[in-house]
């Protein structure tokens, strides 16, 4: 187990059970208002949790596959909030709580029925303070996947420094690598995120992007030149995220493209990550290209019909629940 200083304490959690995908990042609390309309004249609001990692950890337990996410939380109540919620979702957690630095927090506004705005205060927070001596020991070496995502490394040096730590190491033990771009504007630039996009798709064994965030990392383009791009960096699998317009994929030299599932949409939030565990969950089970990006089309789906980032995300003997004409499920 990683060593804790003075001022963190690492709680439970600090071996995988079996083999499991990891990943890690940064969960904030979630502030969010109940209803639609501003802020400033929303009378209550209800808390939560979010983070893309511990998002895609939670879709991915749901569809059955055992997952690992480590990370810091503030020693504070929010702190308490995210721990007992990833526990309960049976997330392996190896969570260090940092009595320095708070833990960040989220704010989400449904100003419109179709249109929901997000702040972020984060700077300083626990999680950006992430390190290298924060992995835990083992947890890559009986790992069957990594993922990481692109937010990561733009909260902080030392969080970079671990995500390509971690990185670096799963490839030396032959760990795939799954990795999201997931482009925040409002940590860093496009032009400082360009290189480390770079660097890690071509550490990468499966990218997942939208298409602006692709374009960062090789330049716009029409989506199958974002994919040819983004292969000749190193990955075999690409996949595009086109929101309602569904997906279009490069795996192993094979392009697929699969539409979306219409659905009444309540929060967007989280659709993406829900995309990405789909599409995980089918590939560590073995199953086609055409069935993951069926499934990675189907929890993102899902992901939208419910507020939150996370709270849709289905189980596996619900993803037919989207197709079926009964309304009552007897």
């Amino acid at each position: 187990m990683t060593a804790a200083s003075h001022s963190e304490a690492m709680t439970g959690g600090a071996s995988v059970t079996g083999r499991s995908v990891v990943t890690f990042g940064e969960t904030m609390a979630l502030f969010g208002a109940v209803g639609t309309g501003s802020l400033a004249h929303t009378p209550t609001a209800q808390l939560g949790m979010g983070g893309a990692e511990s998002n895609v950890a939670i879709a991915l337990r749901r569809l059955g596959v055992e997952v690992s996410w480590f990370g810091r939380l503030g020693h504070d109540s929010m702190g308490d909030l995210i721990e007992r919620q990833l526990r309960a979702e049976g997330i392996t957690a190896g969570i260090i709580r940092d009595r320095d630095a708070a833990t960040g927090l989220m704010v989400k506004e449904r100003r419109t029925a179709t249109t929901t705005r997000v702040w972020y205060y984060r700077t300083g927070s626990a999680g950006s303070r992430l390190s290298i001596s924060d992995i835990p020991e083992h947890w890559l070496e009986e790992a069957t996947l990594l993922h990481i995502t692109g937010i990561t490394p733009a909260l902080s040096d030392s969080a970079r420094e671990t995500t390509l730590e971690c990185v670096r190491r799963a490839r030396a033990l032959g760990v795939p690598v799954s990795f999201d771009l997931n482009y925040r504007g409002a940590l860093w630039s496009p032009e400082q995120a360009r290189p480390v996009y770079r660097q890690l798709i071509a550490m990468s064994d499966i990218v997942f992007a939208g298409a602006d965030e692709a374009a960062i990392a090789v330049g716009a383009a029409e989506p199958v030149g974002l994919i040819r791009r983004l292969r000749t960096l190193g990955p075999a699998e690409v996949v595009i995220k086109l929101g309602d317009r569904g997906t279009i994929a490069d795996i192993d030299g094979i392009l697929h493209t699969v539409a979306a599932i219409p659905v009444s949409v309540v929060d967007s939030v989280g659709a993406g990550d829900g995309f990405v565990a789909g599409y995980l969950a089918e590939r560590l089970a073995g199953k086609p290209s055409a069935e993951r990006l069926q499934t990675a089309v189907t929890v993102g789906a899902f992901a939208c019909t419910v507020p939150g980032d996370w709270e849709g995300m289905p189980r596996r003997d619900e993803l037919g629940l989207l197709t079926v004409g009964e309304p009552v499920a007897r």
